[in-house]
């Protein structure tokens, strides 16, 4: 299976909801490469990069987030393999 890499944001009541640790767990387990970090508008920002497959259980996952998340949108765009490796979860 191919290697994707997605970027984008996820909007709606998912900051302040362990959403970003969530998600660098969720990452983990499905062995995918990239970061998440809070934005000052209130978003969440996520880079993800993996066999396509996992990336895309990952953004079904993102569609949920944890129980205290209210996701409202999920905007994600396939972007060029930029070869990171570990998934942190960024200031």
């Amino acid at each position: 299976m191919a290697r994707i890499c997605l970027h984008g944001f996820v909007s709606g009541r998912v900051q302040g909801v362990s959403y970003r640790q969530a998600t660098a767990s969720q990452a983990e387990r499905l062995d995918l490469d990239g970061w998440v970090r809070n934005v000052a508008d209130g978003r969440v920002e996520v880079l993800i990069e993996g066999e396509e497959n996992a990336v895309q259980e990952l953004v079904s996952w993102l569609e949920k987030g944890p129980a205290k998340a209210k996701v409202e949108a999920v905007e994600l765009e396939q972007q060029p393999l930029q070869g990171i490796v570990g998934f942190i979860v960024r200031a």
